[in-house]
């Protein structure tokens, strides 16, 4: 299992936060992703061999919000 932090723009609201973290929990070696409104950031325990980072982020991007290099 391996942590990774991705920095996010577009997180407004609690709304949002839920937005973010449904997206990145329904895709498969993903254990566990929680965003925090405060600092726009997404944290997400994932299985490195089932899910590449550039999913997570695709995942993210797709919900509509952006990410931050």
């Amino acid at each position: 299992m391996e942590r990774v932090e991705i920095r996010v723009e577009g997180m407004t609201c609690g709304g949002c936060v839920n937005s973010i973290q449904n997206a990145l929990n329904q895709r498969e070696g993903v254990h566990r992703a929680t965003a925090d409104l405060e600092n726009g950031i997404v944290s997400v325990d994932f299985d490195p061999t089932l899910i590449a980072r550039a999913a997570l982020e695709d995942a993210i991007t797709g919900a509509g919000f952006d990410v931050l290099a």
